[in-house]
């Protein structure tokens, strides 16, 4: 990417274009524009000179090589996987965690070890370990046991996504009844009592209607 396409990406953000509408201006994918902004100070913070050397910086110390018997990835599936993950970084995913998710999410079967993750991200086993225990916890994704090759196995699934809506909701709808009790305790009389009563009483409308939804839509086919 030239220097120019960075000042047009600058130019496109000061006018609150959509990353979309810059992609299109540049004809470039979406996900490289993504990818571009995120990794450079986000759309707040991009700026195409600093971008600009930063790029150089890292074509410098080059890629690492690549072992003979790697097969290259095709180019669609690298540019979905590293558009998914910035956005997944967006939207408040650490990016290690964001990482192994989509690479789950875009693995054959949705199954994948600790090592081949580890051997997949080229990161190490720790990295992997406090991750997939912040996706399971979420219920993102699922733990099995292998038998045969005695290891974990993670998985994602069609279920994944009710999973997680449940588990948040419920933290959600815990949220509300605390803060309603809290708005109880110092008196629907006080400013802050009727505050904490409103927002507890929101909270818990909007955690009822998801954990309802997430049912209604769970078996919902593509």
């Amino acid at each position: 990417m030239t220097l120019q396409d960075r000042r047009r990406i600058a130019a496109g953000l000061a006018e609150g274009r959509s990353y979309a509408e810059i992609a299109r201006r540049l004809d470039r994918p979406t996900s490289t524009i993504s990818r571009e902004i995120g990794r450079n100070g986000g759309p707040a913070g991009y700026r195409p000179e600093r971008a600009h050397q930063a790029a150089a910086r890292r074509a410098r110390r080059g890629a690492p090589a690549r072992s003979p018997e790697a097969e290259p990835r095709d180019r669609k599936v690298v540019e979905v996987e590293e558009g998914a993950v910035e956005l997944a970084v967006g939207m408040g995913l650490p990016r290690m965690v964001a990482r192994v998710l989509i690479g789950l999410w875009l693995s054959e079967d949705g199954r994948l070890t600790a090592a081949e993750l580890s051997r997949g991200l080229k990161v190490s086993p720790a990295s992997i370990s406090m991750a997939v225990g912040y996706l399971t916890q979420q219920g993102l994704i699922r733990r099995e046991r292998d038998p045969q090759r005695r290891r974990d196995v993670y998985v994602v699934d069609n279920d994944a996504w009710y999973h997680s809506t449940v588990i948040g909701a419920r933290q959600t709808l815990a949220a509300a009844e605390l803060t309603k009790a809290a708005g109880q305790t110092l008196g629907l009389d006080t400013p802050v009592g009727r505050r904490l009563a409103r927002g507890g009483a929101f909270l818990e409308r909007i955690s009822l209607d998801a954990l309802a939804s997430a049912e209604r839509w769970r078996d919902l086919l593509p």
